[in-house]
């Protein structure tokens, strides 16, 4: 019997989630090892990534039979990061980042282009899945953290606040479930399986240039630390 994909994506994606976790920048973030211009760093990398996802989300397959069922405006990140990155940098954080000052990791970019270019459905789908379970599971973990470490202002967290979903826990279950009823094909299964692990690796990508380009990128976000 084929397990729901709720499931299949778990286990499929259990090594490369681990990995992601474990990485130099995620562990030094969370342990009180980096600074608050890391995760300005970081915040910026979002931008770019989530700007993309719901672009494309939005554009292309709103009413897609494979994204409708778990599409849903209260996940948008963007307006968030964009809120959170005027906190930690400045009204001019745009401006910024289109000149160079806010820099943006090759990986970043190598992702957000995939997600533009080369989208599907399966992907769309598989991202989906990987970036907003994710920010609904942990998110509130890291903001505590970052807040406790480093002393990022709370109005500067708000990515990881879901205005509108009271009970994480229970609309995750709801998530999974309404995944679950999506019609896929084997084929399209396969896609979304394997959309999904490379989303780990594009995201732990995205880790390995901030640890590497640590000094240059977190001076650049201007926060200090």
């Amino acid at each position: 019997m084929t397990a729901p994909l709720s499931e299949a994506l778990r286990d499929a994606t259990a090594t490369a989630h681990s990995e992601a976790e474990r990485s130099a920048f995620v562990t030094d973030l969370v342990e009180g090892r980096a600074c608050a211009a890391a995760f300005t760093a970081l915040a910026t990398q979002h931008l770019l990534i989530y700007r993309a996802l719901e672009d494309v989300l939005h554009t292309h397959y709103a009413g897609h039979p494979l994204l409708a069922p778990v599409a849903d405006r209260r996940l948008d990140r963007v307006p968030a990061l964009r809120h959170d990155l005027e906190v930690l940098v400045g009204p001019d954080h745009e401006v910024r980042l289109a000149d160079g000052r806010l820099p943006i990791c090759v990986a970043t970019s190598a992702y957000a282009t995939t997600l533009r270019d080369r989208h599907t459905p399966e992907m769309v789908l598989a991202n989906h899945y990987v970036r907003y379970l994710g920010d609904l599971s942990g998110g509130q973990i890291v903001a505590r953290l970052v807040h406790r470490h480093y002393g990022v202002p709370t109005d500067g967290l708000t990515f990881y606040s879901f205005a509108g979903i009271d009970k994480p826990k229970v609309y995750k279950d709801g998530y999974r479930a309404r995944l679950d009823q999506i019609p896929l094909t084997a084929v399209q299964r396969e896609a979304v399986l394997e959309a999904a692990v490379q989303s780990f690796a594009a995201n732990e990508a995205v880790f390995a240039d901030l640890a590497a380009a640590r000094t240059p990128l977190h001076s650049a976000a201007g926060v200090g630390g």
